[in-house]
């Protein structure tokens, strides 16, 4: 059995946290390498003391997934923090480093997927391995949330697969002369 390289992006949002605890329970196999990803916002303060503020905040961050990690026995954890250069492509080029074959993301309204989406036409030609982004459901006062607590039925499960998506060519439609022909043929040939 091969070994993976996970890339699991690192975020203070819970979207984030559900993300790993899907992937621990659902796809981290015995030996795979789950990398924590943080990547802090680019600081244009001259001031050194910002920038290594926000970087050991990102560690601080990791090792709190890391604790989410440690019930997992047969995973080897390593944390990546670095800051961002430009929108969502900071994530992108150290999942290619890693050599990660998976990425996961919990997904939220500021997800650098969105945002690397609205910058970038086509997202898929940047990544070299397959995106899973989890996403949490929001609970609702009518339909309580079922099942038990830390099982993947308590989540929504969004895979986006960024291969290239074809389109199968369609038929143009018949006029309503091609249709009267292909209608008299029919009749005639029954006949």
């Amino acid at each position: 059995m091969d070994v993976r390289n996970i890339a699991v992006v690192v975020e203070d949002v819970d979207a984030a946290r559900t993300a790993l605890q899907w992937a621990l329970h659902n796809i981290i196999r015995y030996g795979d390498i789950i990398t924590l990803l943080h990547v802090y916002p680019l600081t244009r303060s001259k001031s050194k003391n910002k920038a290594r503020l926000l970087r050991l905040k990102g560690f601080q961050l990791a090792l709190s997934f890391q604790d989410i990690c440690n019930n997992f026995s047969n995973t080897k954890v390593e944390i990546v923090v670095t800051e961002e250069n430009r929108e969502g492509m900071k994530i992108v080029a150290t999942v290619r480093e890693l050599g990660a074959s998976m990425l996961v993301v919990g997904l939220h309204d500021h997800s650098f997927l969105y945002s690397l989406s609205m910058v970038h036409n086509n997202v898929a030609n940047y990544f070299n391995c397959r995106v899973l982004a989890i996403n949490q459901p929001l609970a609702s006062p009518v339909s309580p949330k079922m099942g038990v607590q830390g099982s993947s039925t308590n989540m929504d499960f969004s895979q986006i697969d960024l291969s290239g998506l074809q389109m199968p060519e369609t038929p143009q439609p018949k006029t309503k002369l091609e249709e009267k022909s292909v209608q008299m043929v029919l009749e005639t040939g029954n006949n």
